[in-house]
């Protein structure tokens, strides 16, 4: 890890994403990074408040003992989480162990400088209580078995929303995705029947009435259920306004935080005091709603009456869009009725569909979606980043190739240029094989000409025309809504100077900004979406944003994914090194006079395509293409510092414009992803 790179990858880390250019820079200069060898203990349990660690890279092990000293694993962390914050707060001992468990790089805040850094930017105490709050639970009770416990509740502002099937796929796609504890709390009202206990084979269930006066901290076994499906389940009843069962299920919860991960809380469509004090206890919020307008308002009404009149942190609340109606409306007037972003959609699944989709039909869209949930929720996302290349860009089709083959779950896909273009096409569900067939089009040299349309040069060399067509061709109208998993792309904002990442709107605007490199292509103009101010007065009317090649900015956009909280990430760098780059221009520039001039100076007679890349050798776009590669290679080069796995294809032999051997890309592409195989099923099975 080069220390030269630290604010940088700092920036890159999730709890430090946000933070103005001036707190950076306060974090930079207060921190250390610190090299940790396998085996090494960090800090032990009992000793006194150290300091603020947080994982570059490296896994560390939290743990405890027990009264006869033997160990006890609470959790395993990984890069771009943090630790030791308890005792820097409370300013107590330390109640848990840390240890390297391989070479760890550790961004270390000493006790005294991360006091200084919370006076400086308080907004981010905030966000360590929220993480304080999940840690600090009732070890008075019994011996703590882990180290963090995360409440979800599952909710919705009217019946039949689909919301207990999904509370059940969820606590049971986490089991399987984080290979973590997991329990259902099935909360009802006594005139309604459990139907959870059925669903996962349980006969003749007891249900704990939380109305009794029972002592829950001598609750009887038999009220937590073991399945055979490897989650836990606990059936309540509760009483409407009854206030004493709220008391007895945060007592129960106390209990629960020292033993599961995650309690899944499947909570009643109601609104009465007691079930909104209920959804006041959770770390997150899940709430359902169907696509069919007057359901998108109802949810909009409880989310702002959440906010507004019960105080809930907007960041807790995730609305999931159940697509178990058909729309009668497009995803853009969805958001605008339901005022906000949606955390996930979810497809329609058949009415006589199995209950434990997860498990039963693991291959069908819901699971694939509540699966890529339940990884998120479980920081085991894996992200793939494609990076920019043009020619050299064909390499991703062979490594998407060997993703589809090895069956390595990617949960969300970013791309930059050429990237962007590749991520595009498999995200919307084609194959490696089918986006291979894509390239066939340009089966001879002379096909380039397909998306050159030279104009005169005020913005650009190339108007970007046919480009637009040839997107058009292969992607139509589709959307960031219409793709599979979801993607990212990438572009920058000519004006302001920044990065711009693409998430909404049509896939083929999208591309076209990414793809636009500057001085080549003519930026490309989004026009901005008129916004009617509180008096009714347009806003931003008649204005554009002229967007361009994403990779001036994120050649190789690994930072974004970490700002998503993805921990897990796979970079496909296809941009030469700068030793690489500065050999093949020179021999290029060697190579052209003999191979446009012969020694009786009469023109010789050559084939279309070595003179147009000769051609291209000698002009402004080859110089243009060649100054950007150089400065590319080595942003590219910081960015891998943040992905756990680099691919970097051998393309020696191959230039930047060959879009005519896709094939020989692909090959390269593959043979490097081969290479690294083991690496990669390392990174996505620990």
């Amino acid at each position: 890890m080069d220390p030269k790179d630290k604010e940088f990858i700092i920036k890159g880390l999730p709890f430090f994403a946000g933070l103005s250019k001036k707190e950076l820079s306060i974090i930079d200069a207060k921190s250390q990074i610190i090299e940790y060898r396998k085996g090494q203990v960090i800090y032990e349990e009992g000793s006194a408040p150290s300091a603020f660690y947080c994982i570059l890279s490296g896994r560390v092990q939290i743990y405890t003992k027990d009264k006869t000293g033997n160990r006890l694993i609470l959790e395993y962390l990984h890069r771009g989480k943090y630790f030791g914050i308890i005792s820097l707060l409370t300013d107590e001992t330390h109640s848990v162990s840390s240890e390297a468990i391989n070479d760890c790089a550790i961004l270390v805040i000493q006790k005294d400088d991360f006091n200084s850094v919370l006076q400086s930017i308080p907004h981010l105490a905030i966000d360590l209580s929220r993480s304080l709050s999940r840690r600090l639970k009732r070890k008075d009770v019994h011996q703590k078995k882990i180290f963090e416990s995360t409440v979800i509740s599952v909710f919705s502002s009217y019946a039949q929303a689909g919301k207990t099937i999904y509370a059940l796929n969820l606590a049971l796609s986490l089991n399987r995705e984080t290979h973590k504890s997991v329990i259902i709390l099935d909360i009802l009202s006594k005139d309604k029947i459990h139907t959870l206990p059925q669903k996962l084979n349980i006969q003749q269930p007891p249900i704990f009435d939380l109305s009794s006066a029972a002592d829950i901290y001598a609750l009887p076994a038999d009220f937590i259920l073991k399945s055979s499906f490897g989650i836990d389940l606990f059936c309540f009843y509760y009483e409407e306004g009854n206030d004493f069962c709220l008391k007895r299920l945060i007592e129960i919860l106390s209990i629960l935080v020292n033993d599961y991960h995650y309690i899944v809380l499947d909570l009643p469509a109601a609104m009465d005091r007691s079930i909104i004090s209920m959804l006041n206890q959770s770390d997150l919020i899940h709430i359902l709603t169907s696509p069919d307008p007057c359901d998108l308002k109802r949810t909009n009404n409880l989310t702002n009456r959440l906010k507004a009149d019960f105080n809930f942190d907007p960041a807790k609340i995730k609305t999931i869009i159940n697509e178990y109606k058909l729309s009668k409306i497009g995803h853009s007037d969805q958001l605008e009725i339901l005022g906000q972003d949606v955390f996930a959609t979810i497809p329609k699944i058949e009415f006589d569909s199995p209950s434990r989709l997860i498990i039963d039909a693991p291959d069908c869209e819901y699971s694939k979606a509540v699966r890529r949930i339940a990884r998120q929720l479980g920081d085991c996302l894996v992200g793939l980043v494609l990076g920019v290349g043009f020619g050299y860009g064909f390499c991703h089709v062979g490594v998407l190739k060997v993703v589809e083959e090895e069956n390595i779950p990617i949960d969300v896909i970013v791309g930059s240029s050429i990237g962007s273009l590749i991520a595009s096409l498999w995200a919307i569900g084609k194959s490696s094989a089918e986006i291979l067939e894509i390239t066939r089009e340009f089966k001879e040299p002379k096909h380039i000409w397909g998306l050159i349309d030279i104009t005169w040069p005020r913005l650009g060399f190339i108007k970007g025309n046919k480009l637009y067509r040839f997107l058009k061709k292969h992607l139509g109208d589709k959307t960031f809504y219409d793709v599979k998993l979801p993607l990212k792309i990438i572009a920058s904002d000519v004006h302001k100077k920044e990065p711009k990442i693409l998430d909404k709107g049509p896939l083929v605007d999208a591309i076209m900004a990414s793809c636009s490199m500057p001085g080549v292509f003519a930026p490309f103009k989004f026009s901005r979406k008129v916004v009617l101010n509180e008096n009714g007065i347009p806003q931003d009317a008649g204005k554009e944003e002229m967007l361009f090649d994403g990779g001036v900015t994120y050649p190789l956009p690994t930072e974004p994914l970490m700002q998503m909280g993805v921990r897990k990430i796979i970079a496909v760098n296809v941009t030469p090194s700068r030793d690489d780059i500065l050999k093949q221009i020179k021999k290029l520039k060697d190579a052209a006079p003999s191979g446009l001039i012969a020694q009786d100076h009469k023109p010789k007679r050559i084939g279309f395509f070595s003179r147009l890349k000769s051609i291209f050798n000698l002009n402004i776009v080859n110089i243009i293409f060649s100054s950007v590669e150089v400065l590319q290679s080595e942003v590219a080069r910081r960015e891998g510092e943040l992905a756990d796995v680099v691919l970097h294809p051998d393309t020696t032999g191959l230039f930047w414009l060959e879009l005519h051997r896709a094939d020989e890309f692909a090959r390269r592409g593959e043979a490097e992803a081969r290479k690294h195989l083991d690496q990669i099923k390392q990174l996505v099975n620990e």
